[in-house]
């Protein structure tokens, strides 16, 4: 399917009646970045409580994504594998489907055998753009009158470059909290002095907000911060909520660079999101875009981590005790929000109150996690991004490495009879040891948090 997105300007007007349909279940979401994907493989996700199967179709050039069920037993077909036809093929029984769905071999069967409806597999809509692949979460035939929610100003050439002198940087992450309160946290421009204070806050540059709505409705809302952070030191700040699963905030700070924070928040199952974001720059000078792209994404992501556990150890309260007190419904009661700088967590609440509902209506969270389970880090992002599990690998090679070489080293200082071999050897094994801690740093980094914010250290 090849589909193109329009322009996410939001106006008051905007947008389908009210209600008419629930903008969670007829929506695009991503679900992965294309580079952390193997085409060799099939992947499993889960989308709005429903478990599928992502998997590359070799024979149409095109990514796919089935409901994860084999409809002869019911066991997932994301164990499975791509068969020598690239077709995704059942673990049990060896069951074998099209990309359309379409059973098309079944081993067990008689030859001429017909294999009727009920052997399909359900197929959702997909499709590829900047860089992520998206997945349709109502009906398939409704796919193609729903734009993608994309960001206007990135544009891609033909081989996956953006245009324009945009350099971007990439993470994600599965996190333990809906994804409204994601949408919550990232849209409060007046949080990042306090909570990310030592990452990149400073609760020195806090002062007022007052932030105006410039446009609301269905398809969500926009806003501008005319001084913007810092006070005011990088400039205005526009905002855009594009309902139902993705914002950003746009600034230009003067003779340095247009800055973009873009988050897509996919519903995973109640209380837990994937977050995807990007942080696209348009340098005024080409020297800070090639000194970023020195630093491996895996060390740029073990960065973004402490940022984003600077919030998620008490979000995951927060959305408990609201849940408590009423929900979304409950907002106004619940919290007391007396200054401007909550005008946007406001205008988040009225779209759900409005127009959108909540994603998993009448669904109860699931019980609280411990901060242990909070700092997890491996299984939230690291077995499924290229960049982090193969460094992950490589630097558990490393460390063995430097332990032989420490043995190694010791054993040969014992038997050299020259001081000068002796001290060569000896400062092999130093240096072989300060590796080796180095490299155990950045495989906890891989693995887990510290659970202990950077604004609580000064």
């Amino acid at each position: 399917m090849t589909l193109t997105s329009s322009s996410s300007g939001i106006s008051p007007s905007s947008g389908s009646s009210p209600g008419a349909t629930d903008p969670w279940r007829q929506a695009w979401y991503p679900v992965a970045y294309l580079s952390d994907l193997d085409p060799d493989r099939p992947t499993p996700f889960t989308l709005l409580g429903e478990d599928l199967v992502l998997w590359f179709d070799r024979q149409e050039a095109h990514w796919r994504a089935f409901t994860d069920v084999c409809p002869h037993r019911l066991v997932p077909l994301s164990d499975g594998r791509l068969n020598e036809k690239g077709e995704l093929e059942c673990p049990y029984h060896g069951w074998s489907f099209s990309g359309d769905g379409r059973c098309t071999a079944i081993p067990q069967a008689s030859e001429g055998q017909s294999f009727g409806a009920r052997s399909r597999c359900r197929a959702h809509a997909t499709a590829t753009a900047q860089g992520l692949l998206f997945v349709f979460s109502g009906d398939p035939d409704q796919a193609g009158a729903t734009p993608l929610p994309l960001v206007p100003v990135l544009d891609e050439d033909e081989r996956g470059r953006w245009r324009d002198g945009w350099f971007v940087q990439d993470t994600f992450r599965d996190l333990p909290m809906d994804a409204l309160t994601l949408l919550e946290n990232v849209l409060d421009v007046s949080h990042v002095p306090f909570t990310h204070h030592a990452t990149v806050g400073r609760r020195e540059n806090a002062g007022p907000v007052e932030l105006e709505l410039t446009g609301f409705g269905p398809q969500g809302f926009t806003g501008l911060w005319a001084e913007g952070p810092r006070q005011g030191k990088l400039g205005s700040q526009n905002t855009t909520f594009a309902a139902p699963c993705l914002m950003w905030h746009d600034l230009t700070a003067p003779s340095f660079a247009r800055i973009l924070t873009v988050v897509y928040a996919t519903p995973i199952r109640r209380g837990e999101c994937r977050l995807f974001a990007r942080f696209p720059f348009q340098f005024r000078s080409p020297w800070p875009a090639r000194l970023l792209a020195l630093r491996p994404q895996w060390l740029q992501h073990i960065g973004n981590h402490t940022v984003l556990e600077d919030d998620q150890l008490f979000l995951h309260w927060q959305e408990r005790v609201l849940e408590r007190r009423g929900g979304s419904a409950e907002l106004s009661r619940s919290c007391h929000l007396p200054t401007g700088a909550d005008l946007y967590v406001r205008s988040l609440h009225d779209w759900v109150n409005r127009h959108g509902g909540e994603p998993f209506p009448g669904q109860a969270l699931p019980p609280r996690l411990d901060r242990e389970a909070l700092m997890e880090r491996e299984q939230a992002h690291t077995r499924h991004c290229r960049s982090c599990s193969g460094a992950l690998r490589r630097l558990r090679l490393v460390r063995r490495i430097c332990e032989a070489v420490v043995v190694a080293g010791l054993a040969l200082a014992a038997v050299l009879p020259a001081v000068g071999a002796r001290l060569i050897a000896l400062m092999l094994v130093l240096a072989a040891v300060l590796l080796r801690a180095r490299c155990l740093g950045w495989i906890e980094g891989l693995r887990r948090g510290s659970g202990l914010p950077p604004r609580n250290r000064r």
